[in-house]
């Protein structure tokens, strides 16, 4: 049974391999969660829309379905929201991954709707992630990233001192992330910021600035430690 399970997850994880020291109990127990997984994946079924071996956590819900595109895969944690209300949409590549309590928002009211949400193959994102999509978000192919990725393409004017901020409406630039990226944990990105492939974003790092490839950066703001290739 085992090697049938691993042959299947192979299908999405090619590298994937089982520690000898898992126990059974635990291996039953994870087939049972995936098993549950894909049944819940079946209901897009209900939309017309083919799963493609969607894997979907306890109490997944979409808005705007019809401008959600997705490859083979997908998998989307318990509590996982994903709004696609915008221009262009969200897109997911094959073989991503969401973790749980996360929310994928491309606009937050109907009013100056954003523009899209597009993420590449193989992408692995940790729990409690806020993605928007207002001014347009891109992650590349390979990244992986750890909890409580924020990323925030909008930023609200304020130069005028008579009126609420909340009154003046928004600028938008964009984020775009490249390929083969790691982002630690609590990494903040904010509008505007462009980041090359192969990047290293440390920990807890708040990024106000555009870094180029295989760059290694960290700290609030954050700023260039080294680049890969010295």
């Amino acid at each position: 049974m085992k090697k049938l399970v691993v042959k299947i997850i192979k299908l999405r994880n090619p590298t994937f391999t089982l520690d000898d020291n898992l126990n059974s109990g635990a291996f039953l127990q994870f087939i049972w969660i995936q098993f549950w997984s894909i049944m819940r994946g079946l209901k897009l079924l209900l939309f017309a829309r083919n799963p493609k071996g969607m894997l979907l956590g306890k109490r997944v819900s979409f808005f705007a379905i019809s401008k959600i595109k997705w490859g083979k895969f997908l998998r989307l944690g318990n509590d996982v929201h994903v709004s696609a209300l915008s221009r262009h949409g969200i897109e997911f590549g094959d073989n991503v991954s969401v973790g749980a309590f996360s929310r994928i928002i491309v606009s937050s009211s109907f009013n100056n709707i954003g523009e899209k949400i597009k993420i590449g193959n193989n992408v692995g994102i940790g729990e409690f992630a806020y993605l928007g999509g207002s001014g347009g978000l891109e992650i590349g192919d390979e990244c992986i990233v750890g909890q409580y990725l924020s990323c925030h393409p909008e930023n609200h004017n304020y130069q005028n001192i008579e009126i609420s901020i909340r009154h003046q409406g928004v600028n938008r630039k964009g984020i775009k992330i490249g390929k083969n990226c790691w982002i630690g944990s609590k990494v903040t990105i904010l509008d505007g910021v462009e980041i090359g492939d192969g990047c290293i974003l440390a920990a807890g790092s708040v990024i106000t600035k555009s870094f180029p490839d295989n760059s290694i950066i960290g700290g609030i703001p954050a700023k260039l430690f080294k680049n890969k290739n010295q």
